[in-house]
């Protein structure tokens, strides 16, 4: 069950009584919208979906930071408003600017497409048999995310996970997205585990990061083989898909 192409991973101190997933990019693919961009903007799909994402999580990091939450916004709706900035992104030209009203007047059929088929993420191919071997050994298993109850809960039946997570934990309640520590402590405090006995899973290098700092056992899922973050620590083990999960239990 593991993957060949991980890298080796010594025994823990103490293997996890339970996992808990990072949802955007790690269970779902937040970059299968580029079909639909494609469609919609041709020729710019692949980089609509990338400034999309990149704004989207910019957004987490100003309206948790600035001004002690002041300006605290649910994660639909910074997803909106950074799909709104990828549009202008794309679509703005020396001399060629928009104004609100005509912006939303040109786009908003767009807009809303693309925001619907973000309720219905692609999951990864391997993702539904990792979590159904995990339910079957009787792992507790969850999902931590930036993202609101509402969205976590279309995304997580689109895929068919239905029945298989024991608990999808949102960050919306504290009005703090990761990587600020009150959001990975949402793990300890609904498991009743401490992070240590915890394994959490994220294909984002920088919550992967977030997570180690904490405490959390950590696998970083490499898949786009990059570098990972370049700020001393390293995650628990790194590897190449979900499978790598199985790499922190006893066969």
């Amino acid at each position: 069950m593991n993957s060949t192409h991980a890298s080796p991973l010594k025994h823990p101190a103490r293997w996890p009584r339970a996992v808990l997933f990072d949802a955007y990019g790690t269970l779902f693919d937040v970059y299968s919208v580029a079909q639909l961009a494609e469609e919609l903007f041709p020729g710019h799909g692949q980089a609509l979906s990338v400034a999309w994402r990149d704004k989207q999580i910019e957004y987490t990091r100003l309206v948790t930071t600035c001004n002690h939450g002041a300006h605290y916004q649910p994660f639909s709706a910074l997803t909106r408003a950074a799909l709104i900035f990828a549009i202008k992104k794309i679509a703005t030209t020396p001399g060629n600017t928009w104004a609100d009203a005509d912006f939303l007047l040109e786009f908003e059929p767009a807009i809303e497409l693309l925001l619907a088929q973000y309720q219905h993420l692609d999951a990864f191919p391997e993702n539904l048999e990792v979590l159904q071997q995990l339910k079957a050994a009787g792992i507790p298993i969850g999902i931590l995310s930036n993202g609101d109850a509402a969205m976590l809960q279309a995304a997580v039946h689109s895929a068919g996970f239905d029945g298989l997570l024991d608990h999808v934990i949102s960050v919306d309640p504290i009005r703090k997205f990761k990587t600020h520590p009150e959001a990975y402590a949402l793990g300890e405090q609904t498991l009743g585990l401490t992070a240590p006995e915890v394994l959490f899973v994220s294909s984002n290098a920088w919550d992967a990061l977030g997570a180690t700092w904490y405490g959390y056992q950590t696998l970083w899922v490499n898949r786009y083989q990059l570098p990972f973050e370049e700020l001393g620590t390293q995650p628990t083990h790194i590897g190449y898909s979900l499978r790598d999960v199985h790499h922190f239990f006893p066969s």
